[in-house]
């Protein structure tokens, strides 16, 4: 019979009576702790980033709409000259309130422009 040659091989695992080894063990604990603590703060910053760049588009976004309006305030001035003007002129010739309130073009209104152009959208 074959004697076993396992009793001659050298184990890789730790030993509780070897010093050195858990002296590793425990270096290679504490830099998997290390890793490990590195990927938590690393997906926390990553987590803070993509908030900051959600906003960054709300900002953004805001910018535009703020753009849209300030780009009709030219014509609300021309609108309002006009209508000035014109109850200048009113003014002058002594007409009377009530034909000021009736005169055709001197009244602003406003226009629901969501429904006109849900309206538009929809082909009938």
């Amino acid at each position: 019979m074959r004697q076993s040659v396992a009793s001659h091989r050298v184990s890789h695992a730790p030993q509780a009576n070897n010093p050195a080894s858990l002296q590793r063990l425990l270096e290679k604990k504490k830099e998997f702790e290390a890793v490990a603590a590195l990927e938590r703060a690393s997906a926390l910053f990553v987590r803070r980033i993509e908030g900051l760049a959600d906003d960054c588009e709300v900002m953004a976004d805001a910018g535009q709409v703020h753009g849209q309006v300030l780009e009709q305030w030219p014509n609300m001035f021309r609108i309002l000259g006009h209508f000035l003007a014109n109850r200048q002129q009113y003014a002058e010739s002594d007409a009377s309130l009530e034909n000021l309130e009736l005169a055709p073009g001197e009244r602003l209104v406003r226009i629901p422009l969501d429904e006109v152009q849900a309206g538009n959208a929809k082909p009938s």
